[in-house]
């Protein structure tokens, strides 16, 4: 298993040494700088549990308009999505914490942290100049746990390094102060963190500057995300020509974009994309019936604007039933680089969306399981890897955490915030370059508006856009500036004759969805916690 900041191996090849560290004493293990890397090591591993673990039943895009589970059994990547996008009295306070809290794994891994940074200081004896580095690699892992719980919460329970002070008994702290807590460990990070050319295959200033442009952000602290992001453009990031290649390319492969990146290899850590996200097809053409749980709506397909002019297609027609086919030619390299459509090119073959095809269509709650068909004639091309070809080997393609474009996307918001439209004007014009799309400036409401639409297309599928519309505070509003009162669509596509189709809009909700005022503000805090802290208390929306 290995996890490297993006363009380190330009400098060096060398993978991260995951050799357990609890088979010598805290002492021992802490006193050199080879030791002690190996117990920072483990720590790294939360860096991408974090990102595979943003909900225990699958991820938040489906709980917008943008993906939808299309098995029917209750269970995660099943049903229990669309359960929680409808909303009502089964979001209690013990589900909401089940699915999307974290309370527990997160402090358990702060705990962990807080533990190596005593150890550092009570027991390194390694030369001065390693020290900082180590503290700093660890204290950006807790910083970006503190994020997870402070986007959930707004307010948490702030430990630092010095374990031997806990106490049972903590209150929560401030929002002001839980952010503040998250800036120091950033700031720490990116002024005690080399170079990603120095880096030596270990974590960077590059990614501790990301991580201020995206917490800082949901802080509002709108200044402390263009300071980062001034920090970070002149440190050699920059945008891949082909959008495919920004998630799809590794940094051994040299992707310029990437800013932090999980690599995987097939002896020590894998996971299981595929398993979940391939098209139905591709394991129909090795004799099993997998692949496909989450799939595309057609919301989200009607995200996407025609390629070179920019502006949308009218898809009014395809709101009822017709046999003309769907734009999808016309529509911009993002779209493409995203999501698989009927007749697109994939593995040699073309995908078959439809009722008896080889990957085939499934209507939704009418047949209990999908079996790897598509409940809205879409499957997932983003971040499925289509040079997998013998899917009974596991996947090790890369997965990037944060990516050059969201920080630009960072700062054009904090940009737009503080009424700088000449620079957040800029910011959207470079990503929509890349892609070869038009841009008119704007200001104003029509200039978060075009920062908005950036964010749906350039970083779908990212694990943002939920989490992008409660600090909105916009998530309880009606649709489609909210999560209130709609439902999402598919095509069901039935072949009848050589390229020849008919197209039928369909629902494929139970009923319109709803997300409560609660949920916006903050997540319950967990029984547990409520059981053995006697300084806290639930949160009065949750009583």
């Amino acid at each position: 298993m290995t996890i490297v900041a993006a363009g380190l191996f330009s400098a060096c090849t060398e993978y991260l040494d995951m050799t357990p560290t609890d088979s010598v004493s805290d002492k021992v293990m802490w006193e050199t700088t080879e030791t002690a890397e190996y117990a920072v090591n483990y720590l790294y591993t939360y860096l991408w549990d974090i990102v595979s673990g943003q909900s225990a039943a699958g991820w938040t895009e489906a709980f917008t308009d943008q993906l939808k589970y299309g098995n029917y059994n209750y269970n995660a990547n099943c049903f229990i999505p669309s359960e929680i996008a409808y909303g009502g009295s089964t979001l209690t306070a013990g589900y909401v914490d089940t699915y999307l809290g974290q309370w527990s794994f997160l402090y358990q891994g702060i705990m962990k942290v807080n533990q190596g940074l005593y150890n550092l200081k009570n027991y390194g004896m390694m030369p001065d100049e390693d020290k900082p580095r180590l503290e700093a690699e660890m204290r950006l892992i807790r910083g970006n746990m503190y994020f997870e719980l402070m986007k959930r919460y707004k307010e948490v329970i702030l430990y630092d390094w010095d374990i031997t002070k806990y106490e049972k008994n903590k209150a929560l702290s401030s929002e002001a102060d839980g952010w503040e807590f998250i800036y120091q460990d950033f700031k720490y990070a990116a002024d005690n963190l080399p170079a990603k050319a120095d880096a030596a295959g270990r974590l960077d200033k590059g990614a501790a500057y990301a991580f201020l442009t995206r917490s800082m952000l949901y802080a509002e602290r709108w200044q402390d995300v263009v300071d980062a992001y001034t920090e970070i453009k002149d440190l050699g990031y920059s945008l891949e020509k082909n959008y495919a290649d920004a998630t799809g390319k590794s940094v051994v492969a040299g992707n310029t974009e990437a800013i932090l990146q999980y690599l995987f290899d097939k002896d020590n850590q894998t996971h299981s994309m595929s398993t979940y996200y391939a098209p139905g097809g591709d394991w129909v053409l090795q004799g099993k019936t997998l692949g496909g749980y989450g799939t595309p709506t057609q919301e989200m397909v009607e995200s996407y604007e025609y390629a070179t002019t920019g502006g949308f297609p009218d898809w009014s027609k395809w709101h009822g039933s017709t046999t003309e086919t769907p734009p999808y030619a016309e529509l911009e390299p993002r779209f493409h680089a995203t999501i698989l459509y009927n007749g697109a090119d994939w593995k040699g073959r073309k995908i078959e969306p439809y009722v008896g095809g080889t990957d085939g269509w499934c209507q939704w709650n009418k047949e209990q399981a999908h079996k790897g068909r598509t409940t809205t004639g879409y499957y997932l091309r983003k971040l499925v890897d289509e040079t997998h070809v013998d899917l009974n080997l596991p996947d090790v393609n890369p997965i990037t955490i944060i990516r050059y474009a969201e920080v630009l996307l960072n700062a054009a918001e904090a940009y737009c915030r503080l009424e700088n439209t000449a620079g957040a004007n800029a910011l959207v014009k470079e990503i929509r370059s890349r892609v070869g799309l038009p841009y008119t400036d704007k200001s104003g409401d029509a200039l978060f508006a075009a920062i908005r639409q950036e964010r749906r297309v350039e970083l779908a599928f990212e694990g943002l856009w939920y989490w992008d519309l409660r600090r909105w505070n916009v998530a309880a509003s009606n649709y489609p500036e909210g999560l209130n009162n709609y439902q999402v669509h598919g095509l069901k596509i039935e072949k009848t004759g050589e390229d020849e189709y008919i197209y039928t809009y369909v629902s494929v909700d139970d009923k319109d969805r709803n997300f409560p005022e609660r949920m916006v503000d903050r997540f319950p805090l967990p029984q547990s916690e409520l059981d053995n802290n006697a300084d806290v208390n639930q949160f009065t929306e949750w009583n």
